[in-house]
C-alpha cells in the first residue's frame, strides 16, 4: 500500500455540524421573506418550502450536487405561486447563503488540519454549497471541489480522481475522510483512494451498509493517530 501523500475531506457533517446551521438560515430567510417577499411568508411556512424542494428534487434528481439552484428553483416556484415581486429572489439567496456559512467547526478541526498540513497535502470535496473563502478555512487546502461547479457529485469516482489530478497525486497515494458511508466512504474506495469513515456519533450503521472503512474514527484526534501509523509504514 503506497504511502499517503494527500488528505481530502468532505465538509458538511465532518469539519462542522451542518443541521443546526440550516434551520438556523431557514428561520433567518423566513424572516427576511417576511419583510422583503411578505406574499411568499404568508403562502409558504418552512417546512412548506422545504416540501417543495423535495418535489423539485423527485423530478430534477441531478440537482442533488447543486442545492443552490435547487433552493433558487424552489423559491421562483414559490414567488410565481404567491405573485411575489421576483426581483427579491437574488436577495432572498444571499441572505440564506450568508446564514448558511455560519458554520463553527469542531473543536478538533483547526489543530488537525494544521498537524496533518505540516505533513500532507490537504483538499476537500463536497456536495454541498459551504464557501470555504467565507467560513475562513480556504487557505488550509490546496484544492476545493464542489460538485456543483464540476457538474457531478459524490459518489461519482470521477470527482474523486479530479481532486487526485489538482493535487497531483495517484489516488491511491490519497485518503478520503467523511461522515458519510456511500457518497464519501464507498465513493472514495471506487475512485481508488482509502476512505476513513468520521463517525462521531459512534454508530455502527457500516455494519448495515456492508462498507468496509479504511478506518473509522470519531475524532480528528483519532484521525491523526491512524495517519501517523500509514506515514510509518
Amino acid at each position: 500500500m503506497r504511502r499517503p501523500q494527500a488528505i481530502l475531506f468532505d465538509l458538511d457533517d465532518t469539519l462542522w455540524p451542518i443541521a443546526p446551521v440550516i434551520a438556523a438560515a431557514e428561520t433567518s430567510l423566513h424572516a427576511w421573506l417576511a419583510t422583503h417577499a411578505p406574499k411568499v411568508a404568508a403562502a409558504f411556512d418552512i417546512a412548506a418550502l422545504r416540501a417543495r424542494r423535495l418535489a423539485l428534487l423527485q423530478g430534477a434528481p441531478e440537482l442533488a450536487h447543486d442545492l443552490a439552484t435547487l433552493r433558487r428553483r424552489g423559491l421562483e416556484e414559490a414567488f410565481a405561486h404567491a405573485g411575489e415581486d421576483a426581483a427579491h429572489i437574488e436577495g432572498a439567496m444571499r441572505h440564506f447563503l450568508a446564514a448558511r456559512n455560519a458554520v463553527q467547526p469542531y473543536d478538533d478541526v483547526l489543530p488537525g488540519l494544521l498537524h496533518l498540513g505540516q505533513r500532507l497535502t490537504l483538499g476537500t470535496i463536497t456536495n454541498g454549497n459551504a464557501d470555504l473563502e467565507v467560513v475562513g478555512l480556504a487557505h488550509h487546502f490546496k484544492v476545493s471541489l464542489a460538485a456543483a461547479r464540476f457538474g457531478r457529485g459524490k459518489p461519482d469516482p470521477a470527482i474523486f480522481r479530479a481532486a487526485c489530478e489538482a493535487l497531483g497525486v495517484a489516488p491511491a497515494a490519497a485518503v478520503y475522510v467523511g461522515d458519510d458511508l456511500e457518497l464519501d466512504v464507498r465513493g472514495a474506495q471506487q475512485a481508488g483512494l482509502r476512505a476513513v469513515w468520521m463517525n462521531r456519533g459512534g454508530s455502527a450503521a457500516h455494519l448495515a451498509a456492508g462498507v468496509q472503512p479504511d478506518a473509522i474514527v470519531g475524532s480528528f484526534t483519532e484521525l491523526i493517530a491512524w495517519m501517523e501509523q500509514q506515514l510509518a509504514n
